[in-house]
């Protein structure tokens, strides 16, 4: 489908890092808990082969690998990991931003005008939050339905909320983090 689920499970309070390369392409570094829970990262670089491995840290910015798994993808379609939630577009059939975007959409029979109403719901309705902005933790994800209710994110809040409600709506688009 375009995306690895993956779970950890290391010594109380460390921090585990995911990265994923694809051979000649990226490399994606993530933030993984270690709680044992399966999180789901995107395979961005489309068909190939790819490596991910885990890394615990050891000591202040000093990471070890823990393990590594080589995988080989050929997806069914290119748009495939642009139309599932993943840690940075996290929502599931229950989000609250899920059932906005179907609110927001009933009726409407192209892409684009799909696309226009959740674009212009987002810029009107979500407003810029400075002071998260200027105090944001390393690590932060976006929780969608946390800044759909407030009605204030930074801009990675935007991307994820507008990247959720369109997947949602079947309408595959890619988040850019930096």
């Amino acid at each position: 489908l375009g995306f690895v689920s993956v779970s950890y499970t290391g010594g109380k309070d460390v921090r585990i890092k995911v990265q994923i390369t694809k051979t000649g392409g990226t490399t994606y570094t993530y933030n993984l808990n270690n709680k044992g829970t399966a999180e789901t990262f995107p395979l961005t670089e489309g068909d190939g082969k790819y490596t991910v491995k885990v890394f615990e840290n050891t000591s202040g910015t000093k990471y070890a690998q823990a393990y590594s798994c080589p995988l080989d993808l050929k997806l069914t379609s290119e748009f495939s990991p642009f139309l599932y939630s993943n840690q940075y577009v996290n929502f599931n059939d229950s989000s609250k931003v899920v059932a906005k975007a179907a609110e927001l959409t009933k009726g409407m029979e192209t892409d684009l005008d799909k696309v226009t109403a959740i674009y212009h719901y987002v810029i009107n309705n979500i407003t810029y939050d400075y002071d998260l902005a200027a105090t944001v933790p390393s690590g932060y994800l976006p929780d969608v339905d946390a800044v759909l209710t407030s009605g204030t994110g930074i801009c990675f809040d935007y991307a994820a909320v507008m990247a959720s409600m369109l997947r949602s709506q079947n309408i595959p688009c890619k988040l850019i983090v930096g």
